[in-house]
């Protein structure tokens, strides 16, 4: 399967465009993950568009622009990492210049992932599977209390999670319909990316996951651009001052399962 789609997205006269753009985001330091994903791409025969990230650890924080940080420790119960912030707006902008493309669907990934010639074909096929859905993750750490919802041409289980957050958003197909509630939701930042994209719930939108990733880890993920273990209880804040983070878990925690029993 995989030559056969390596074919059908060679670039000759004969053979139709790449149907699903990827949108790949790259701070300008992680030259070692820029070449890592080039190699996959030009292996599997995937054309990738660089979004260039925002490097929250070269930003100062008094340049930070659209967070609410009172509001971040009281959903979070700490402090915004410095890269956690750049995460966020780079999605941002990704979805952001999907959508100044013009494109009815796209796949944005970090640069973290590993590749196969599979990929794009079960993207696809789970585009295809789940109509209506405007976010389909293909990549979690986590998938609590899944619920299948229906099966891909090429074998993938897509559904939905009672128990979450399940983690991660290195690789996502998003509709138009759904980058468009995305950018308008979440333009303040008062979550971490991850976190703030799974609530379809509070922004509205339909999302579903795959039961299993669809792509890998680079083994580049081990030097994380994010944080640390030690960054993240560096962060925390006292026991106190972390209960509205608790109550506001606890009542995301019902939300999202009425969610998942009665959204379509």
């Amino acid at each position: 399967m995989s030559l056969m789609y390596q074919a059908i997205l060679s670039e000759s006269p004969r053979t139709p465009v790449q149907p699903l753009p990827v949108y790949l985001i790259n701070i300008d330091r992680a030259t070692d993950r820029l070449a890592e994903i080039n190699r996959q791409s030009n292996q599997f025969g995937i054309k990738i568009e660089r979004v260039e990230g925002v490097d929250g650890a070269l930003l100062p924080r008094n340049q930070w622009i659209d967070v609410d940080h009172d509001r971040f420790q009281r959903r979070h119960g700490r402090v915004i990492l410095p890269g956690e912030y750049g995460c966020y707006r780079s999605h941002l902008m990704a979805l952001r210049q999907f959508l100044a493309d013009g494109g009815e669907s796209a796949v944005i990934i970090e640069d973290d992932i590993a590749l196969d010639g599979d990929f794009l074909a079960r993207a696809m096929a789970a585009k295809e599977a789940a109509p209506s859905a405007d976010v389909i993750k293909l990549v979690n750490h986590r998938w609590g209390g899944f619920l299948a919802a229906t099966r891909t041409r090429t074998g993938d289980v897509i559904g939905r999670c009672l128990f979450g957050p399940q983690g991660s958003t290195a690789c996502y197909l998003v509709t138009r319909s759904g980058a468009e509630k995305i950018v308008k939701a979440l333009a303040v930042m008062s979550l971490p990316w991850d976190v703030a994209v799974e609530r379809g719930w509070d922004m509205h939108t339909s999302i579903f996951t795959t039961r299993a990733n669809i792509v890998g880890f680079s083994p580049l993920q081990r030097t994380t651009m994010i944080g640390w273990r030690r960054d993240y209880r560096a962060a925390k804040s006292t026991a106190w001052r972390r209960i509205p983070a608790h109550l506001f878990r606890t009542l995301d925690f019902f939300r999202r399962i009425a969610y998942v029993l009665t959204t379509p």
